[in-house]
């Protein structure tokens, strides 16, 4: 029970800091990179604290979509190079 519980503690408290890391760069976290004024702009204390919560208990789904936006933006800056 004690290792359950650990675990389920150790991913809620990774998964908040990640959160609270990425915040200022919520916006690349969607379906695809956007501009940042493109977001929507909620106020200070509402924003933070929702995008901390919902990263708490998605973060590994973040992390996937971060991954896929990276790789989006790469592929433009290839093309545009061209």
């Amino acid at each position: 029970m004690t290792d359950a519980y650990i675990f389920l503690c150790l991913f809620l408290f990774f998964g908040a800091c990640f959160g609270f890391a990425t915040y200022s760069q919520r916006h690349l976290f969607s379906e695809g990179p956007r501009k940042i004024l493109d977001s929507d702009q909620p106020s200070f204390l509402d924003g933070r604290v929702f995008w901390i919560m919902v990263c708490s208990c998605l973060w590994p789904i973040m992390v996937i979509t971060g991954i896929n936006t990276a790789w989006i933006l790469y592929k433009r800056r290839k093309q545009s190079k061209k």
